[in-house]
C-alpha cells in the first residue's frame, strides 16, 4: 500500500518530486512508434531478454508493441500468456467480454446495434479503456493482439496518460487540482440494452492507493460523460482535449498487424474507422485483455 503522499511527483504540491520524476521521464521518452517494437519469438512463451524490453519500454512510456514471429498463432492464449508473464493475472469481466473475460474485438451488429462503438468499423475517439468503471474496479493495464488486420484502416494513436499529466502541468497546475477533484467527472448509468450499471463519478487523475502511480480516466465522447460544472473544470477539460488534438513528439501512430501486440498501463488511446472484407468472413479481428494490475517492474518506484 502507498501510503508516502511527501514522495508522489504528482500532487501539485510537491513541486520537486515532480520535477526530478518530469526530467527523467522526458529524458528516457521514445521519439516515435519505431522506438517501441520489440521482437519476440513466441509470445506466448517469452525469454527473459524479451520480458526486460517490454518492461523497460512500460517503465519510458506506459507502453510497448510486441512484434510476434508467428503471426498464424491466433487463440486467445497469447493475450493471457503475455499477461501472466508481465505480472497480469487479474482480468476485468466486463459485460461485452466473452467467457473467458477477453474480449474478440470485431464487427459485430448485435453489439453495434446496441451503440457500442469498437465493434463496428468507425473511428474511436480518444479515452482510457474502462472509464465507466468504478473506483474499486480500476483498469490499470490493457493487452490488445491482433489476429486479423483491416483491409484499410484501423490505425491507433496513443500517448502516455503521463505524458497528457506533464503537458497539462506545465501549461497550469491548477488543471491538475481540477482533473483530481474526485467529483471532476461522471459518466451517466447506463439503462440500455439491459445493462445495470449505475452513474459513476469520480476523478480523471488520481494517484493508485496500491502503488503510487497515476491512474487516468476519461472520453472524449460527449454523449458518455457530464463534467463538473464549474470555470477551472471546463478550462482544464479544454486543455487536456487540445493536447489530445494538437501534434506532438509524444503522440505515436501504428497500425497492428497480424501477430503484433500493444501491451500497455491503459494509457490513452484512439483508433481511425476502417474498411474490411465483411463478406468473406475473416474480417478485422483483435483480442483484448482489461487487467486490474499493473504490469510489474513498471511502478513509479522502478522509474
Amino acid at each position: 500500500m502507498f501510503s508516502d503522499k511527501y514522495m508522489t511527483p504528482f500532487l501539485t504540491e510537491n513541486r520537486e518530486a515532480y520535477e526530478r520524476w518530469r526530467d527523467g521521464k522526458l529524458t528516457n521518452f521514445p521519439r516515435a512508434a519505431e522506438d517501441l517494437l520489440v521482437p519476440v519469438s513466441d509470445p506466448r512463451s517469452l525469454t527473459a531478454n524479451e520480458i526486460r524490453s517490454l518492461q523497460a519500454l512500460c517503465r519510458q512510456a506506459n507502453m510497448a508493441i510486441y512484434i510476434s514471429h508467428t503471426p498464424h498463432a491466433a487463440g486467445k492464449d497469447i493475450p493471457r500468456h503475455i499477461g501472466k508473464q508481465l505480472g497480469l493475472v487479474h482480468l476485468d469481466n466486463n459485460l461485452l467480454a466473452d467467457e473467458d473475460a477477453i474480449s474478440s474485438i470485431q464487427v459485430t451488429h448485435e453489439k453495434s446495434g446496441r451503440g457500442y462503438i469498437p465493434y463496428t468499423n468507425r473511428r474511436i475517439l480518444w479515452h482510457t479503456d474502462g472509464y465507466y468503471n468504478s473506483p474499486q474496479r480500476p483498469v490499470r493495464a490493457m493487452i490488445l493482439h491482433c489476429v486479423r488486420p483491416a483491409v484499410r484502416g484501423g490505425i491507433n494513436e496513443l500517448i502516455d496518460h503521463e505524458i497528457a499529466y506533464i503537458l497539462l502541468r506545465e501549461q497550469d497546475p491548477a488543471h491538475i487540482r481540477a482533473l483530481m477533484a474526485p467529483d471532476a467527472m461522471t459518466i451517466p448509468a447506463n439503462e440500455e440494452s439491459g445493462e445495470n450499471r449505475g452513474a459513476v463519478t469520480g476523478p480523471v487523475f488520481s494517484i493508485d492507493s496500491d502503488t503510487g502511480c497515476l491512474h487516468m480516466r476519461y472520453t472524449a465522447r460527449t454523449r458518455s460523460i457530464v463534467w463538473k460544472d464549474n470555470e477551472g473544470t471546463r478550462a482544464a477539460v479544454a486543455a487536456l482535449e487540445k493536447v489530445l488534438a494538437d501534434d506532438s513528439p509524444y503522440k505515436f501512430r501504428h497500425r497492428l498487424n497480424a501477430g503484433e501486440g500493444l501491451v500497455c498501463n491503459n494509457v490513452l488511446h484512439n483508433r481511425s474507422g476502417f474498411e474490411d472484407e465483411v463478406d468473406n468472413g475473416a474480417g478485422r479481428l483483435l483480442y483484448r485483455a482489461r487487467y486490474h494490475d499493473r504490469i510489474i517492474g513498471t511502478d513509479v518506484s522502478d522509474a
